[in-house]
């Protein structure tokens, strides 16, 4: 058995069975990676994955347990090398950070200028996404650890640590009408718009979801979905509908031509935090890097908070 046919067996599980996007992403050869998994199989004496023909269609119940030893084994390679790494580069090395685009573009620069004065000899490298994309990263181990702008919903095997909190603002051209409106505004009047906002602001048990479910709305189908927040600027400046924007994307200097009405008291908080795997091994220069987003956060009180075992209190 080698490490590399269970990478290749888990990298096709990761790619929805698609063994040509598994080589790709692997750098390497289809056919290369089918003999190596059918090596792994006759090996062990089981079919991980079922075939029809050639394709492959789900994964059998003993290949289910394969591939989830495989993935602990391979992260824990990864944290070896990582140890190894700490004592011999010093604080040299590679820091992997997946982040939302909000935070990436509007609140993470001044921490990485800080953070590559105080660890020059450190790449950083950000990828960005959607919450639900950047905790996929986390679990799969493609990152140190990620900077979410929602802690709702991620998974048991991964750790959320909440350090601050922001609400949504509704983003409207200078001469909209809603800015002559009466008194507070209300999730009906914001959906008698056509709105423009994040592609995973309405997922299940997000924020506005609940806010409109609160108010007894259906969900309104968004004129325009993006990514990104100066996307989100574009459309509200030509007139596509108003959005609905984290308010700390919101910039007075460069977004004069458009107004943030703050709403606060029709959506819950959303809380901006770290998400991290509880079962992997931080190098120096991560907690540097985590302390200077919260200072709160020195190296023993996110130990505790990552690697203190929960324990239950049954008493009456």
């Amino acid at each position: 058995m080698k490490l590399q046919q269970l990478r290749y067996a888990l990298e096709v599980y990761k790619h929805n069975l698609n063994v040509s996007e598994a080589a790709d992403a692997l750098f390497t050869s289809q056919p290369g990676v089918s003999k190596q998994i059918r090596l792994l199989e006759e090996e062990l004496g089981i079919r991980i994955f079922i075939r029809s023909g050639k394709r492959i269609v789900s994964v059998s119940q003993p290949g289910k347990a394969v591939l989830q030893t495989a993935e602990r084994i391979l992260h824990d390679i990864q944290n070896i090398k990582n140890i190894g790494s700490e004592f011999a580069k010093q604080n040299g090395g590679v820091l992997t950070l997946a982040a939302t685009h909000t935070l990436a573009r509007y609140v993470l620069p001044p921490v990485v200028t800080q953070f590559a004065k105080a660890y020059p000899k450190v790449r950083l490298v950000i990828r960005q996404g959607t919450p639900e994309e950047i905790r996929r990263m986390v679990s799969d181990g493609l990152t140190d650890f990620a900077v979410t702008s929602e802690l709702s919903d991620y998974g048991t095997e991964l750790r959320g640590i909440s350090c601050s909190s922001w609400h949504y603002g509704l983003l409207v051209p200078n001469d909209h009408p809603l800015l002559d409106h009466k008194g507070a505004l209300s999730v009906r009047d914001i959906a008698s718009y056509p709105l423009i906002t994040y592609e995973s602001a309405f997922t299940r048990g997000s924020v506005l979801s609940r806010a409109f479910a609160k108010a007894d709305i259906a969900e309104p189908e968004a004129a325009v979905s993006v990514a990104d927040n100066d996307a989100l600027k574009t459309y509200v400046r030509l007139g596509l509908g108003i959005g609905l924007m984290a308010k700390p994307a919101y910039d007075k200097t460069a977004d004069a031509d458009l107004t943030l009405v703050d709403i606060p008291y029709l959506t819950e908080p959303c809380h901006t935090g770290l998400l991290l795997r509880g079962d992997s091994y931080l190098r120096g220069y991560v907690y540097g890097f985590i302390e200077l987003f919260d200072p709160s956060l020195n190296k023993a009180r996110l130990d505790q908070l990552l690697y203190t075992p929960v324990v239950e209190d049954f008493s009456i």
